[in-house]
């Protein structure tokens, strides 16, 4: 079998530390709102692969048909010796693109998760045992120093995770990913894309209710990590489409006027009745919003793949 190695530039104790700072400083604004990284526990993980199960949740199934299609095209434009993947997860969708990679000498999945990353790797080098992985227990909205693996570098950046990041905050990231970059390396990219409200709202709004129960879970974390006193029950979940800057809004709202502790911070928080509680943006584009925001990183957009409906993309770009 092939080397697995492990590379930590998260400290182990930035989670705690990260969560602590967000609640403080998100639950103590006028409009109070948590970052989505939150509803992923243990729990919220198996939550969203439910999410991905559904018939109103389209993005895994439209980001795979074009993978399915399009793996030939992606390999032959990016001549990839290295996959490298950011927030990899489980790496599912990744094989589709292994399999597809004829040079592909290594691969450097990139998550916050150690165990997560262990058991992709596990799973991966099974099945490939040529393979070789060099995890990265990262952050990869804070900037990344890429190991010395073979090139050309292909990174990876799948299932429309772009969108939950605010303008200013994709700016930032994409700069940063331009930064790893050298001549003959590519970005891939998935991003969903802008469609009729109906679709969208159902998508984050599924008649299950398991998105809801995704979006609950949050308190769930806050509960457990920080001795808060959240009654999910208090709070609807909302799915919300914001026309003018065209992204979904998942919100909890409060059912009635209450108060919560959260107790490891020393913190009592007030909400009226009908006071909603942000937890995550997910942002839609358009080819030429995508474009533009990828020159102002310095990265031109060269290819532009679709699912059959036009529902989702991915476009590769290289540096300029």
């Amino acid at each position: 079998m092939s080397p697995y190695l492990v590379t930590r530039t998260l400290p182990v104790n930035a989670t705690d530390a990260d969560l602590r700072t967000d609640v403080l400083q998100g639950l103590g604004r006028d409009t109070k709102s948590l970052p989505p990284k939150w509803f992923y526990d243990a729990r919220g993980s198996e939550l969203f692969e439910e999410i991905t199960r559904l018939p109103e949740y389209y993005p895994t199934r439209a980001e795979r048909e074009i993978l399915l299609a399009r793996a030939g095209e992606i390999a032959a434009a990016s001549r990839a010796g290295t996959l490298v993947e950011l927030g990899s997860g489980s790496s599912e969708k990744t094989r589709i693109l292994l399999d597809a990679l004829p040079d592909l000498h290594s691969y450097v999945p990139v998550d916050v998760s150690e165990s997560a990353l262990q058991l992709a790797a596990e799973g991966l080098l099974a099945e490939r045992p040529a393979l070789s992985v060099h995890a990265l227990i990262a952050d990869f909205t804070r900037g990344l120093a890429l190991p010395g693996t073979p090139g050309p570098r292909l990174v990876a950046f799948l299932g429309g995770t772009l969108g939950n990041l605010l303008p200013d905050e994709r700016a930032v990231f994409l700069k940063s990913v331009r930064s790893m970059l050298s001549p003959g390396d590519a970005l891939l990219l998935g991003t969903d894309l802008v469609k009729d409200e109906d679709t969208l709202v159902a998508a984050y709004d599924d008649a299950a209710g398991v998105t809801a129960a995704f979006n609950k879970n949050v308190l769930a974390v806050v509960n457990r990590e920080l001795d808060a006193d959240f009654d999910p029950d208090d709070f609807t979940h909302v799915a919300h489409w914001n026309v003018e800057r065209e992204w979904i809004e998942m919100r909890l709202r409060a059912r009635s006027a209450l108060t919560v502790k959260v107790r490891e911070l020393d913190l009592a928080v007030s909400f009226a009745a009908g006071e909603e509680l942000r937890t995550e943006v997910s942002a839609k584009f358009r080819k030429e919003g995508i474009r533009s925001e990828l020159a102002a990183a310095d990265l031109e957009l060269g290819h532009w793949w679709t699912d059959e409906a036009g529902r989702f993309a991915l476009s590769l770009s290289t540096p300029v």
